[in-house]
């Protein structure tokens, strides 16, 4: 069945409560979803064809997300962050068929348009959508998602944290990956429960958004700046149901203080672009801070090797079914009994608790987002005065890591990271440059980046 029909029950129901105090029911996002979805049929667009999205976070934007599942497409959402470069990129790569860019202006289009009826039929194995996430080689990997495993891991979670009609989401988050995307709207779907929808964190509107809601989902960056303002009290947070946070990770600290502060406990889980939420802390019981808690209910998970401690493999109907036209990528992450390399480096204790040490690459996550090292460096080793640069991520007390960099050469460090930003989306530019003579190394030559964050790991952090 196609997963428009599984999430989305047209009624009278709120599904999005605006700033403004206007009101969107679940019956409008079904009619816009399908007037849009009629106007991609008629555009050319036919089941498998991709359509691409770099839109602002509204309704309408999500309408066309809807639209596309609707039509029988595969949809392709980008960051609004990233360049004109980045983004050639993805559409040279994955070819979709229409790439949107204002989905006001397409709602507007599609207004004219009649209801697509009946969604175009489409089986599990049907891919639904492509999330691009990239690699240590500096090429970015589209991440094949299909009906039947979104719609596993929607029920998992939904059942997981105990969704149901009485609940109103928090929604701040972006809609351009799958913590936005997949794991807060389709909770949401699922029961058919209104959202306090945002367009972004901004302290003011999330306090006044909490006083309406029930459930918030957010990135640690949204939980140090809401214990970072007097107005987030007990009394603040006192009638919510649950707060949870991820796409990456929670400091104990502020574990720690939040629960001092609310007397609530924040549900962390483990998720990736790959298969989407990976474990979660129990919704009845402890949650345990540094812990990401059980895998989910039908996700086998195992340490490499049978290790103590190693790269975390898992395998279930929630994971992806490989790398857009890289089957040699494809092959190479999963193991041949099935699972999936996540390249994150962990352990599971006795209890089958999941924690999370490190991570195999070099992968740095600002804010919640993925920032990947040889993309940057690439860029910045084409500037002058630069021999070599290592990128690495640093604790920083607000993004979780930050972006810095450690060139072998000479230059002026604002005018270069200006020069980097006009070429990376903002969240991938390094915050600091520090100039060497030499980068330390290993017996194979390999940049010891375990050593640049020891020396510089208080950048940020010193102080506070």
């Amino acid at each position: 069945m196609n997963l428009y029909d599984r999430l989305i029950t047209p009624s009278d129901r709120p599904c999005f409560l605006l700033p403004d105090g206007r009101q969107i029911t679940y019956a409008q996002l079904a009619d816009g979803a399908a007037r849009m979805a009629a106007l991609l049929i008629a555009k050319g667009v036919v089941p498998g064809d991709r359509v691409a999205a770099q839109t602002q976070k509204s309704p309408d934007a999500v309408m066309l997300y809807l639209a596309a599942l609707k039509a029988g497409a595969v949809y392709l959402p980008l960051n609004t962050a990233y360049t004109a470069s980045e983004v050639d990129y993805f559409l040279t790569d994955a070819e979709p068929r229409l790439f949107v860019q204002d989905a006001a202006a397409f709602a507007a289009e599609a207004a004219a348009c009649a209801p697509l009826a009946a969604s175009v039929p489409r089986d599990d194995a049907d891919l639904a959508s492509i999330i691009y996430t990239s690699g240590t080689t500096g090429r970015s990997k589209g991440a094949m998602l299909t009906h039947g495993a979104l719609h596993a891991n929607a029920t998992a979670l939904h059942q997981a944290w105990g969704f149901s009609g009485d609940d109103v989401l928090l929604h701040a988050l972006p809609i351009f990956h799958v913590h936005g995307l997949f794991v807060a709207l389709h909770c949401a779907f699922l029961s058919s429960a209104p959202m306090v929808w945002l367009a972004r964190f901004e302290d003011a509107p999330v306090l006044a958004g909490l006083a309406k809601s029930t459930v918030m989902m957010g990135v640690p960056t949204f939980y140090v700046r809401l214990l970072a303002n007097p107005g987030f009290t007990r009394e603040a947070a006192a009638h919510m149901r649950l707060f949870i946070s991820g796409s990456a990770p929670l400091l104990e600290s502020t574990f720690a203080e939040f629960e001092q502060r609310t007397g609530q406990s924040i549900l962390e889980r483990y998720g990736m672009s790959e298969a989407v939420i990976i474990t979660s802390n129990p919704l009845h019981g402890d949650r345990i801070a540094g812990s990401v808690g059980y895998p989910l209910p039908g996700v086998e998970l195992r340490i490499e090797g049978g290790a103590e401690v190693g790269v975390i493999e898992i395998k279930g109907p929630s994971v992806f079914s490989g790398y857009w036209r890289m089957p040699d990528k494809t092959a190479e992450d999963f193991t041949p009994d099935g699972f999936f390399r996540t390249g994150d480096v962990g352990r599971q204790d006795e209890d089958g608790r999941v924690w999370i040490s490190g991570r195999a690459k070099d992968l740095i996550i600002s804010g919640g987002y993925n920032v990947y090292p040889k993309e940057i460096e690439l860029i910045l080793d084409e500037l002058p005065g630069v021999t070599e640069s290592a990128v690495i991520g640093l604790p920083h007390p607000d993004f979780g890591e930050a972006v810095a960099a450690v060139v072998i050469g000479q230059g002026d460090e604002a005018a270069m990271i200006a020069a980097a930003r006009e070429k990376l989306a903002a969240f991938k530019a390094p915050k600091r440059i520090f100039f060497v003579e030499d980068l330390p190394r290993n017996a194979m030559g390999k940049v010891q980046k375990n050593l640049l964050r020891q020396t510089y790991g208080e950048t940020f952090t010193a102080g506070t």
